[in-house]
């Protein structure tokens, strides 16, 4: 079943009288369950492509089209809704909040999504436990290896039970052996529970354990 499509998707930035075209029309379907490996040179516009799809950024035209539903007609609240529940983040680096545990972190979109606080506890308890950190729940950011804390990031990404997980290099801030084991966490996420896996990487290790790749160049993607 299609979940994400893109039409047409330009994006462009202006300086002055200088205009920057970062996607120059952009047609893609993903499907639910996929994971799905986007490969290119810096600055050829995989993360720029990647807020666009979890709706952190708009095109400057066309159009992401979600189970059906055009993205850009929402109007800015529900488009927070949007990301809140249906789109996971997670990043190179874990934007994790430095005066907040590893427990109360994970609660956060939970809570600012309407959850109840012993609801929001329950999951993030759990997830933690998932993933092997609940020795480790009122541990500050700070107190965390950089593997621990971007297992945190990842089941923070999950805690809303997002249909997709839209990683940005997720694993290049971590030595070879954490990357793979933070990137067999989302295969994992993606087989028990059909979530569906968007990473841009520059690892053709991490590209080739995907179901499918696509490759970026010049702000096109050449094999859609």
């Amino acid at each position: 079943m299609e979940l994400i499509r893109t039409e047409a998707l330009y994006k462009s930035y202006s300086k002055g009288d200088i205009t920057v075209e970062v996607l120059k029309g952009i047609d893609v379907s993903i499907q639910r369950g996929e994971t799905v490996a986007i490969l290119g040179a810096s600055g050829v516009g995989k993360s720029t492509f990647l807020n666009i799809l979890g709706a952190l950024d708009r095109p400057t035209s066309g159009q992401v089209y979600y189970r059906d539903e055009p993205l850009f007609t929402m109007g800015e609240r529900n488009l927070a809704e949007f990301r809140n529940r249906k789109i996971g983040f997670v990043f190179q680096f874990h934007h994790l909040l430095p005066e907040f545990s590893a427990l109360e972190n994970v609660m956060l979109p939970a809570l600012i999504g309407g959850v109840s606080f012993d609801e929001a506890r329950g999951r993030a308890e759990r997830l933690l436990k998932e993933v092997g950190l609940e020795k480790r729940l009122t541990h500050r950011p700070g107190e965390l290896s950089g593997g621990e804390q971007q297992r945190v990031s990842l089941v923070r990404a999950l805690v809303q039970t997002p249909e997709v997980i839209l990683a940005d290099e997720p694993t290049g801030n971590l030595d070879s052996k954490t990357g793979m084991e933070v990137i067999e966490l989302l295969l994992g996420f993606n087989r028990e529970k059909n979530i569906t896996i968007v990473i841009v990487t520059h690892n053709e290790k991490i590209a080739s354990l995907m179901s499918r790749r696509l490759e970026m160049v010049d702000g096109k993607i050449i094999n859609a």
